[in-house]
């Protein structure tokens, strides 16, 4: 992983409060793990039916039983339980998760998702994107801010099939920290080396910019 990266997923970790129920979504988010003491306070949820997640394992020192929805390897801590798939939605659709983070393909500007199909290719379907999507208390997104082809994953509106509408709160990316506002897009920190222009470049909406200082990470 490139060290821009590392650093957005580690900079993704500091939202997450102590004691928090956390569903870390399939693709980057799960690397947010990696970025948290083993002591921290969080109760991790994966929705194939684990709650209380430990570090991911390699291999060699894993449970083939034990693996989180996007299919890493994890381990349990005191206090860990296991449960059905129902049981497992039970806990989203009642709001009981306070935040989700989620992997994008675009993100609009008035907070509307798309994660889970790009038409012409194959997708196993939208999965549990959905209900994390619309049922979690907050909804952010840990992505890079354009596609492999350079395209903006930040756009005006979403041109994907939605996961859910008007979700997100905030974005994650390797250049910025970006949150959604009735306003649209707002930058609220910058990467390390980035300019304010590279991310304006990078973003294919409207990016309002603060008065003050931007912060970096």
């Amino acid at each position: 992983m490139s060290d821009a990266r590392s650093r957005m997923i580690a900079r993704a970790a500091r939202e997450i409060a102590p004691g928090m129920v956390v569903n870390l979504g399939i693709g980057l988010p799960t690397k947010v793990l990696d970025h948290l003491a083993p002591d921290f306070p969080v109760c991790l949820h994966t929705e194939n039916g684990l709650t209380g997640i430990g570090p991911t394992l390699p291999y060699d020192r894993a449970d083939r039983n034990l693996i989180d929805a996007g299919g890493a390897y994890v381990s349990t801590i005191p206090g860990s339980a296991f449960f059905d798939s129902a049981t497992s939605f039970a806990l989203v659709r009642s709001g009981r998760l306070d935040l989700t983070m989620l992997g994008a393909f675009e993100v609009a500007q008035n907070g509307d998702l798309a994660n889970w199909k790009i038409p012409g290719k194959f997708s196993p379907g939208v999965g549990g994107g959905l209900e994390l999507a619309q049922k979690a208390r907050r909804v952010v997104v840990v992505t890079t801010h354009t596609d492999r082809a350079g395209n903006p994953k930040l756009l005006a509106e979403c041109a994907l099939p939605l996961t859910a509408a008007r979700c997100v709160s905030r974005i994650f990316t390797e250049l910025a920290v970006v949150d959604v506002t009735p306003d649209g897009f707002a930058l609220r920190e910058i990467a390390e080396g980035t300019s304010v222009a590279e991310v304006a470049a990078a973003t294919g909406a409207r990016l309002h910019l603060p008065a003050d200082e931007i912060p970096t990470f």
